[in-house]
């Protein structure tokens, strides 16, 4: 793990989350600014700065979790779509890849509800 990088310190447990999901592998968290209602992050453990450095087991589980965060997503918060996406190079603001998972809402308030009532929402449904 990469000692200055901020998903190394919250996968460790140094640095406080609100982890929706964790294996061996990953760990998924909600994003603490996010772009929409149930914006999250799926962290690989190790760290890796982007696809081109990972096997492709752990790329291969990380899009297993993509698809069971997608279903709790739509269980819980009942998004019209949802976009998933990796940033590389400069528009990558934390150098250790990570899969956004950022719903979309066409005809409701669009407005940013509470982390904490959004997270306490997601891990209501099992």
């Amino acid at each position: 793990m990469k000692m200055d990088c901020l998903f190394c310190n919250i996968i460790k447990g140094e640095v406080p989350s609100r982890t929706l999901y964790e294996d061996e592998i990953v760990k998924v968290i909600m994003d603490a600014y996010p772009n929409a209602n149930g914006h999250t992050l799926i962290l690989p453990k190790k760290h890796f700065t982007d696809f081109t450095e990972m096997d492709n087991e752990t790329l291969s589980h990380i899009n297993d979790i993509a698809k069971m965060m997608k279903e709790r997503l739509y269980n819980t918060l009942n998004p019209d779509g949802l976009v998933l996406i990796v940033n590389y190079g400069k528009p990558q603001m934390i150098k250790h890849y990570h899969l956004h998972l950022i719903p979309t809402y066409h005809d409701q308030d669009n407005t940013i509800k509470d982390l904490d009532e959004t997270y306490n929402k997601i891990m209501a449904q099992k």
